[in-house]
C-alpha cells in the first residue's frame, strides 16, 4: 500500500483556530511530580497536579511552534503576539493563589527587539480582576510588563518561542528537594479562553485521510503532557479507526508513597495518581464519542526509581533487571506476590475506568518476560524467584551458551511461573470486568526468540500461554522488521503458531517503531511493507506503534485503490516460438540538451531498458494465426500481461548459455537478510542491473559463499527466499533462465488473410511490462 512521509503541508486542507485553543496546551514537570491537562469544553481546560517536594513546579505551556502534531495537522508557527489579547477565567484549588509570592506567573521565552534571547516573568495577579482563586485575567501582549509589581519592564511581543504558567504548592522554595509535609494535590481550571486582536487566529492542518484499515497504538508515557483531544484528533485525521492499543506506561500513572527511608515508591495498593486518573477518564470518554474502543495495556515494567527493591528481577549476582532507557526502568518479578498484587490492583483500576466510560473491557498484558541483560545474564534470581525454584536454582551465567539438563529444567520452570502470573492477572481483569471482557497477550519475538539465545523461549514463551489462555495473541517484531531479518521473522511465526496454537483470526500484529528520526526513510518503508505482509498472512487487526513517531516523521498511510476488475497478468507463455524474422528492440529514455557551443548534457531517465518485440513473423500457418487471435482475445488485447521467451537474451550466463550457480551476484550476506532479488548485470565497471521477475523456476541454481545451496524457495516476482540468512560476507549468486513479462502493444490486431496467404507476415507488436520487484 502507498504511504508518504509528509514533511510539511502543501496545499492540503486547512482551517483556522483561535490561538490558545485548549486542545493544544501542554504540561511539563520534573520527577517525581505528576500533572496532566485535559479539555473540559471548546474553550476550557483543567490541570491536575500531584507534588511531593517543596521545589517542584508544573508548567502549563503554549508553544509558538507545533512540534508534536503530524505535519498535515499541525498549527502554523507564529511567534508574533503583537496586538494579541488572551483572556480567561482562572479557578484554582490548592495551588498557591494569584496574590501570593510565587503565585501563578506567566513566563515568556523569546527575543527582544535586538534579537537577543530573553525571558520575562509576568505576574498574573497584576492583570486579574476577582479573588485570588477565582478571577478574570486579561493579557494584552503589546502592553504586558514583566515584574512582581507594576509598572515593570515591557515585554517584546513580536518574537516569542513559548510561554508557560507556573503552578506550585504552598511552601514552594525554588530548587528545594525538601519533602512537603504530605503529598500535595491541586488543580486549576481555565475557562472562557478567548484570543482577540490582530494575531488571534492560527492556520491549522485539517487533513482527513480516508480510512485505510489500520489501527493505532500509543502510550501514556509518550503523551502525558498533551490533551487526549489532541491525540484523538491526530488518530482520526490520519485514517485510523476501530480501536486503539493504549499502553498505560511505566512511569507516570502510579501514585507514589513516601517510604520510611524517605524515598518515593509506587503505592502498594496500586492506586493511580489523580492527574493520570483525570487524563484517562477524559481519554476514554472522548475515544468512545469518536467511535474507538480502547485496549488498555499494562506491562511488567516499572520506572526503576519508583520500584521497590524486592519487586525487581535480578541476576545471579544480585544486579537488578534494568532496561536501556535513560533513566532506566526495571522488570517486575513474576514470582513476587507483592509486585504481582500491585499489577493486579493497577489493572483493576484501569478496568474500572473503562467501565465508567462505557468502554468494553479490553485489556492487553504487554510483553511479560524474564529479562536478559546485555551480558546475556537471565534475571531469575530475585529472592522470591529463588524460593519458587527450590531455594538454590542452578546459575545460568550465559543464556546464549549451550545449556545442560538442569538449566533447561530451570528455564521450563520459569516459563511455568511466568504463565501462572499472567493467568492470575487475566483472572483479576475478568473478575473486575463483572461481565464480558477480552484479554490479549503481546509478545516481542526478536527478544524471546532470538537465535543467539535458543533456549530462552522455554522461559519467555511458555506453553501455558497456548490457546485459549488469552482471547487474542498480539505479536510485534520491529527490531527484525527494520533490520531486514525476514528469515527470523518467518521462523518466529511458525514457532509461535506451533507452540501456542492461536488461529490467524485470533492474532494481531503491531508494526513499528522508529526510535531515531534519521532512520525514518528506510524504516517506515519496511514497516509499511510489514503491515502489508501481515495482511497477506491473514492478520486482520494491525496496529502502528506508535503515534509519537508517526507524528514526528509524518508517516501517512494511504488507502488502497479500488480492487481491480481483473488480474493484470496471466502467468502463461506466448504459445509460439519467435521466428528468425522476429525483432527485439531494447529502449532507454535519455534527456539530451545541446548547449550553444554544441556540447551535450545527457541525463538517463530510466535505470533499465524496456524491450519492444514484433513477433508476427513467427506465425507460420493459418492454424497458428487462429490460435494467435484466440490468445489476443483471451488477454483482452493489452489489458493482461503474459510471458515471452526472448530468443536473444534468456539466460544468466551470457545471453543464452547454460546457467551455472555462479553466474550473477545477487548480494552479500549480512547475517540478517534472507530475501534476494534475482537480477542480471550488463556491462563491467558500472553495470546496468536488470531485475528478473519471471524466472523459470526449474532452471534456478544458487550458491552461497561459492558452495551450492538448496535452503531456499523462490517467491513472487523473482525473490529468492532463504530459510536461514546467508552469513555475513558471503556472496549470494544464482544462475537461471528467464522470460520477459510483456503485453500486446495495441488494442487492435490487424491481420489480412490475403496478405498472409501471399507470404506477408502480420505485425504483432509487444511491449515489456515494468514490474515492481
Amino acid at each position: 500500500m502507498a504511504f508518504w512521509l509528509a514533511r510539511e503541508r502543501r496545499a492540503q486542507e486547512s482551517t483556522f483556530i483561535q490561538r490558545f485553543d485548549p486542545r493544544f496546551w501542554t504540561v511539563n514537570f520534573p520527577r517525581p511530580a505528576m500533572a496532566s491537562v485535559v479539555t473540559t469544553g471548546p474553550d476550557s481546560l483543567r490541570i491536575d497536579v500531584e507534588l511531593h517536594h517543596a521545589g517542584e513546579l508544573v508548567g502549563l505551556i503554549w508553544d509558538s511552534a507545533d512540534t508534536l502534531d503530524h505535519p498535515l495537522l499541525a498549527y502554523a508557527n507564529d511567534r508574533d503576539y503583537s496586538h494579541t489579547i488572551l483572556s480567561f477565567r482562572w479557578q484554582s484549588d490548592g495551588v498557591i493563589a494569584l496574590d501570593q509570592p510565587n503565585g501563578p506567573t506567566l513566563t515568556i521565552e523569546g527575543r527582544d527587539a535586538a534579537g537577543l534571547a530573553r525571558t520575562w516573568y509576568v505576574r498574573l495577579w497584576n492583570y486579574a480582576e476577582g479573588s485570588p482563586t477565582d478571577a478574570r485575567i486579561k493579557l494584552p501582549f503589546s502592553a504586558l510588563e514583566s515584574g512582581y509589581g507594576l509598572p515593570g519592564e515591557p515585554i517584546h511581543p513580536a518574537d516569542i518561542d513559548r510561554m508557560f504558567i507556573s503552578l506550585v504548592a504552598p511552601g514552594f522554595v525554588a530548587g528545594s528537594t525538601a519533602p512537603l509535609p504530605a503529598r500535595f494535590e491541586g488543580s486549576v481550571t481555565l475557562s472562557d479562553i478567548l484570543a482577540d486582536g490582530a494575531g488571534a487566529m492560527l492556520e491549522l492542518g485539517d487533513v482527513l485521510v480516508p480510512p485505510h484499515g489500520e489501527r493505532m497504538a500509543t502510550a501514556y508515557d509518550d503523551a502525558y503532557n498533551q490533551t487526549p483531544a489532541r491525540l484523538l484528533r491526530a488518530v482520526i485525521g490520519l485514517g485510523y479507526r476501530e480501536d486503539l492499543v493504549h499502553y498505560v506506561g511505566m512511569s507516570h500513572f502510579m501514585r507514589l508513597a513516601r517510604q520510611p527511608d524517605g524515598s518515593l515508591k509506587a503505592a502498594a495498593d496500586g492506586a493511580l495518581c489523580a492527574p493520570a486518573a483525570a487524563w484517562h477518564t477524559s481519554f476514554l470518554a472522548l475515544a468512545k464519542e469518536s467511535g474507538f474502543e480502547v485496549i488498555a495495556s499494562l506491562s511488567y515494567e516499572l520506572f526503576d526509581a519508583y520500584c521497590p527493591e524486592s519487586w525487581k528481577q535480578r541476576t545471579a549476582s544480585g544486579a537488578p533487571a534494568l532496561t536501556g532507557w535513560v533513566p532506566p526502568s526495571s522488570l517486575l518479578s513474576p514470582a513476587n506476590p507483592q509486585a504481582m498484587g500491585w499489577l493486579a490492583d493497577v489493572a483493576k483500576g484501569f478496568v474500572g475506568l473503562l467501565r465508567a466510560s462505557g468502554q468494553p473491557v479490553r485489556f492487553q498484558i504487554g510483553e511479560p518476560w524474564w529479562w536478559v541483560t546485555p551480558a546475556r545474564e537471565i534475571c531469575l534470581y530475585d529472592d522470591a524467584a529463588k524460593a519458587a525454584f527450590g531455594g538454590n536454582p542452578p546459575v545460568i551465567a550465559d543464556i546464549a551458551a549451550p545449556q545442560n539438563a538442569a538449566a533447561t529444567a530451570l528455564l521450563d520452570a520459569a516459563g511455568v511461573l511466568l504463565a501462572q502470573s499472567t493467568a492470575a492477572l487475566t483472572a483479576a481483569v475478568r473478575a473486575a470486568a463483572q461481565g464480558p471482557s477480552e484479554v490479549l497477550l503481546l509478545a516481542f519475538t526478536p527478544t524471546i526468540l532470538n537465535p543467539a539465545t535458543p533456549e530462552l523461549y522455554r522461559a519467555n514463551l511458555p506453553t501455558g500461554w497456548a490457546a485459549p489462555a488469552f482471547d487474542r495473541l498480539q505479536l510485534e517484531d520491529y527490531d527484525w522488521l527494520t533490520a531486514g531479518a525476514d528469515a527470523a521473522r518467518r521462523a518466529a511465526y511458525e514457532l509461535v503458531n506451533a507452540r501456542l496454537g492461536y488461529a490467524l483470526a485470533d492474532q494481531d500484529y503491531l508494526a513499528g517503531f522508529v526510535f531515531d528520526p534519521a532512520d525514518a526513510e528506510p524504516f517506515w518503508t519496511r514497516i509499511d511493507a510489514g503491515i502489508d505482509e501481515a495482511a497477506t498472512r491473514g492478520i486482520t487487526r494491525r496496529y502502528v506503534w506508535a503515534l509519537p513517531q508517526v507524528n514526528r516523521d509524518g508517516y501517512t498511510r494511504l488507502a488502497s485503490p479500488p480492487e481491480q476488475a481483473m488480474d493484470p497478468f496471466d502467468d502463461v507463455l506466448y504459445p509460439f516460438a519467435l521466428g528468425r524474422s522476429a525483432s527485439v528492440a531494447p529502449e532507454f529514455s535519455t534527456s539530451i540538451a545541446v548547449t550553444a557551443s554544441g556540447h551535450e548534457r545527457r541525463n538517463s531517465l530510466w535505470s533499465d531498458a524496456r524491450l519492444h518485440f514484433d513477433v508476427g513473423p513467427g506465425i507460420r500457418s493459418e492454424g497458428e494465426l487462429s490460435e494467435l487471435i484466440a490468445f489476443f482475445r483471451a488477454r483482452r488485447g493489452p489489458a493482461r500481461g503474459f510471458r515471452i521467451a526472448d530468443p536473444f537474451d534468456n539466460s544468466s550466463n551470457g545471453m543464452t548459455g547454460a546457467p551455472t550457480m555462479l553466474d550473477q551476484l545477487l548480494g552479500i550476506g549480512d547475517g540478517l537478510r534472507a530475501d534476494f532479488q534475482l537480477s542480471k548485470a550488463y556491462g563491467g565497471a558500472e553495470p546496468q542491473v536488470r531485475p528478473i521477475t519471471r524466472p523459470r523456476a526449474e532452471t534456478l541454481v544458487v550458491s552461497v559463499g561459492g558452495a551450492a545451496s538448496t535452503g531456499w524457495t523462490l517467491g513472487d516476482k523473482g525473490v529468492l527466499r532463504f530459510a536461514s540468512p546467508p552469513p555475513a560476507g558471503a556472496e549470494v549468486r544464482a544462475g537461471f533462465r528467464f522470460d520477459v513479462p510483456v503485453r500486446f502493444a495495441e488494442d487492435r490486431l490487424d491481420i489480412s488473410a490475403v496478405s498472409f496467404a501471399a507470404g506477408e507476415a502480420p505485425s504483432v507488436p509487444l511491449i515489456e511490462i515494468r514490474e515492481t520487484a
